[in-house]
């Protein structure tokens, strides 16, 4: 336990190109689930809890960790499970989503393992706990889940999703006559996020799971036709099963018939996000999840910068 502990802060640090670090853990029975390093800031034996009226029920207190006060979200319990009993023997794990930090209490942490994407797979269809699922991989035999954190807190404190009236551009739709934006992601929640933002500029969207789903729609339809004559830009996460947002923006960059789509990476990954790993890979834009302006502001630089181009 204490390699675990004191690697963790040193391995977010790192980032990866096909390869992916889960940080193993279990909610109280056999079964083994994954997070991804790059999201963990810190593993702690939970300290005392203050409880606080009003919170939501998975919650179970709120903790001061080196001075700031952290929600502790039971992950049992919000993935349907009972309450972790005897808290003080459990452990947090402090993450950074979404530009928040929050700790999710676990029954025990075990060891990180490093796995290729490939072997990253999209869940089994079904309900229940499969529902809080992005991902499932095999470990020593065994399987580990990979959970919906942007589900998990979406469900707990809910983002606005709204777009500013007065971000939206008029006439932007005309700007791009009848393209659309394809949208990767693997969270359901996060491509509903997304999908809302665009629709709100009048754009619609196609949307897929993953990484490889959109290069193979884009390698379909280039066949074809050009994919720019699709779709006005892609927006991909950059954490997905079989293959990661990295990945396809390589991928895309390097097949002549695909280049030319402008992709903006969008991720949950702002705490420790390598901006020099998205020049590497070719990503034209990066924004942090998930703010809906933000993002709507950014499509909508990408249409004018698109117009300008064909009007030369």
């Amino acid at each position: 336990m204490a390699g675990v502990l004191d690697s963790v802060n040193k391995r977010t640090q790192l980032v990866g190109q096909n390869r992916l670090e889960l940080l193993l853990f279990k909610l109280g029975g056999i079964q083994r689930y994954g997070i991804n390093v790059f999201k963990v800031k810190e593993v702690l034996q939970c300290p005392p809890l203050t409880s606080l009226p009003k919170l939501h029920p998975s919650i179970r207190g709120i903790a001061n960790i080196r001075g700031k006060t952290i929600s502790v979200i039971d992950m049992n319990l919000a993935t349907g499970g009972r309450a972790l009993d005897n808290i003080a023997d459990r452990f947090i794990i402090i993450t950074e989503y979404n530009r928040s930090v929050q700790g999710f209490l676990v029954d025990s942490v075990e060891r990180i393992i490093n796995i290729n994407w490939e072997n990253i797979l999209p869940p089994p269809s079904g309900v229940g706990r499969y529902n809080y699922l992005t991902a499932v991989t095999e470990i020593d035999g065994s399987l580990v889940e990979i959970l919906d954190v942007e589900k998990i807190l979406d469900e707990i404190a809910p983002v606005n999703t709204e777009v500013a009236a007065n971000v939206i551009e008029e006439g932007i739709k005309e700007k791009i006559a009848n393209k659309k934006i394809l949208v990767a992601d693997d969270s359901s929640v996060a491509r509903k996020q997304i999908q809302r933002a665009i629709t709100a500029l009048g754009i619609e969207c196609d949307l897929v799971k993953d990484g490889k789903e959109a290069l193979l729609l884009l390698q379909d339809i280039a066949k074809t036709q050009p994919v720019t004559d699709r779709y006005a830009l892609m927006i991909s996460d950059v954490e997905m099963p079989e293959m990661d947002g990295y990945t396809l923006t390589a991928n895309v960059k390097a097949n002549p018939d695909l280049a030319g789509l402008h992709i903006i990476l969008h991720t949950s990954l702002s705490g420790v996000f390598n901006q020099a790993m998205v020049e590497k890979v070719g990503a034209d834009d990066f924004i942090a999840k998930f703010n809906p302006d933000e993002l709507a502001t950014a499509v909508q630089r990408v249409i004018h910068l698109d117009a300008l181009k064909n009007n030369k």
